[in-house]
């Protein structure tokens, strides 16, 4: 009866107020993982009445004033939903701006001082997406070795273990969804419980109980309303910044000061909630070709190797025709790296091949392999093409050394970020120093003319967005950009005025990465990357480019007849 009246109340005031007052706030909440909803907030007495996965970002519409738990309403109808522990969802916005909803009470019992003792704090900020609510699932099946009597909780997802009960203690380890742990200890004030961990320096770890399905009745454990903990000295966990190696150059040292642009950007992927030792995480490849220092986070991971790959395409296009192009050729390369349309990447793949895209895939892969860069390939044509007769593929061997996991790379089409920066060496080197390992392993097949052309044509790839946000307005950039359902990426050469460089990032996610949460973190790495090479003009913010304009396809493709780049393709005096 409780929970009916509050709950008429609520919707009283909010049928007073309207929808619209809460959605002028502009603040949502995305689940990490998944998260109950509940009828108020808090655990004891109440119901759940649905549950939120991540990939959907909900808006906030009411916060508890003296609890962690926020309203969230329907993104379609701003109709409310549920309430969700705030440590389970990532929050985008100031909640500040969020109303104190007048549901803000404990059902069931009295508001004590000792309830607000410790507050979880609200982890990163995430993206949009399209609205939907899960219905409740069944818990997981118990596992039958567990001794009698023992309490056990099976993560439902991808979860934080930290050493304390809430989000302000360290973080000490991650489950993944299935890992089983016996629970030993009950928070009283938080709804958090202790598990048997040997990594931690004590041997025991905290984790949100929302987060667990359990076996075993939670209420026979011994309970604690302890709300200090001290913290032993945690070693600090690597960046994973190091020097990049990259095929065909020998190595140099790097400088403190390039070392510390390298731990920014690992801090811009951390702080935005690309973590490594989740499954949402990035990497990148950084090099000075003044110095020839290089750096790189995430070398050993395989990515899908997207749009960006494309780029090996292009290259071996140009081993495996002479220049000049004729007028077709020269509009059907223009297509595919300039508007990343597929069909006529197809078309550039059937022509290496001698009519069968397959084949001209597997000759791409070749002659990657040549140059030392077997760890990223591709053996299919790119999808949604009419054209295309589907064929068995090639199934690559394992790469040795690399993780062909992590990223859920597809099978056919991949790449690593140190062999992409690689290519981009060998592409920049043949054009303008005549070596590198385009010339050094193909010296009959490539010309300086022809890897000027390649990245002439790169340099008219304009999607407004990633890399180009973090440049001022005509900086060059030679570049092949990438998204697919789950990973995002951009590669490519910065001329910049003080200094070229190479810079590669791949952003990957479970299922769907949002683009709103990636793209905007390519961009600040990009910025920082142009303001480490220009100091004395750096780019005060990342810039804001009219998308729909330079990203449409049709009126790329458009834009390409009388393109100044067409007349250089086709009518060069050799």
């Amino acid at each position: 009866m409780i929970r009916k009246t509050y709950l008429f109340i609520f919707l009283l005031f909010f049928s007073v107020v309207g929808a619209s007052a809460f959605a002028q706030t502009g603040v949502t909440a995305e689940a990490v993982g998944t998260a109950n909803l509940r009828t108020l907030p808090g655990t004891e007495g109440t119901e759940i009445i649905g549950m939120i996965n991540a990939g959907t970002q909900y808006p906030v519409i009411g916060r508890s004033e003296f609890f962690p738990w926020l309203l969230l309403a329907s993104p379609s109808s701003s109709d409310p939903l549920g309430w969700v522990f705030a440590d389970l969802v990532s929050v985008s916005g100031r909640l500040n701006d969020v109303p104190i909803s007048m549901l803000d009470i404990s059902v069931g019992s009295e508001t004590t001082s000792e309830q607000t003792t410790v507050v979880p704090a609200l982890t990163p900020p995430a993206a949009v997406g399209t609205a939907t609510i899960a219905p409740t699932t069944s818990a997981t099946p118990a596992p039958t070795s567990a001794p009698a009597g023992t309490v056990t909780g099976i993560a439902n997802g991808e979860i934080n273990i930290r050493y304390g009960p809430g989000t302000d203690y360290p973080r000490i380890g991650v489950a993944r969804a299935g890992d089983i742990f016996e629970l030993t200890i009950r928070h009283v004030l938080v709804p958090w419980v202790q598990i048997v961990y040997p990594a931690s320096p004590t041997g025991y770890g905290w984790v949100l109980l929302e987060l667990l399905e359990v076996t075993g009745n939670v209420e026979t454990l011994p309970t604690t309303s302890q709300t200090t903990f001290s913290q032993p000295s945690l070693t600090p966990t690597p960046s994973g910044v190091r020097p990049a190696e990259v095929i065909g150059v020998d190595s140099v040292p790097v400088s403190p000061e390039f070392a510390a642009l390298g731990e920014q950007i690992a801090s811009l992927m951390l702080n935005a909630g690309f973590d490594p030792v989740t499954s949402t995480f990035g990497a990148f490849f950084v090099m000075n070709l003044q110095t020839g220092e290089a750096l790189s986070i995430g070398e050993d991971i395989a990515f899908s190797g997207m749009s960006v790959n494309k780029m090996a395409i292009l290259a071996d296009y140009f081993r495996s025709f002479e220049s000049p192009l004729r007028d077709e050729q020269a509009i059907t390369l223009a297509e595919a790296i300039v508007c990343s349309e597929n069909i006529s990447t197809n078309e550039m793949l059937s022509a290496i091949g001698g009519g069968n895209p397959y084949t001209g895939a597997e000759h791409v892969s070749e002659m990657l392999s040549q140059l030392g860069l077997a760890d990223m390939f591709i053996y299919t044509p790119f999808a949604n093409d009419p054209f295309v007769t589907p064929q068995a593929p090639i199934y690559p061997a394992p790469r040795p050394g690399i993780d062909q996991v992590s990223a859920q790379p597809d099978p056919y089409n991949q790449l690593t970020i140190n062999e992409v920066g690689a290519l981009l060496n060998g592409m920049y080197q043949c054009a303008y120093n005549e070596s590198g390992i385009l010339l050094e392993t193909f010296p009959e097949s490539f010309t300086p003319d022809e890897c000027r052309d390649m990245l002439s044509i790169m340099n008219n790839n304009r999607v407004g967005n990633l890399l180009e946000r973090g440049i001022p307005a005509n900086t060059p950039l030679a570049h092949k950009h990438g998204w697919i359902n789950d990973t995002h990426g951009d590669a490519g050469i910065i001329f910049s005025p003080g200094g070229t460089y190479i810079l590669a990032v791949v952003m990957h996610g479970p299922t769907w990465l949002n683009f709103e949460q990636s793209e905007p973190v390519v961009a600040e790495i990009s910025r920082t990357v142009y303001n480490y090479f220009n100091p004395d003009q750096p780019l005060p913010e990342i810039r804001t480019i009219d998308a729909e304009e330079v990203g449409d396809v049709a009126a790329c493709l458009n834009s390409l007849l009388g393109n100044p780049l067409i007349t250089q393709l086709t009518e060069r005096d050799f």
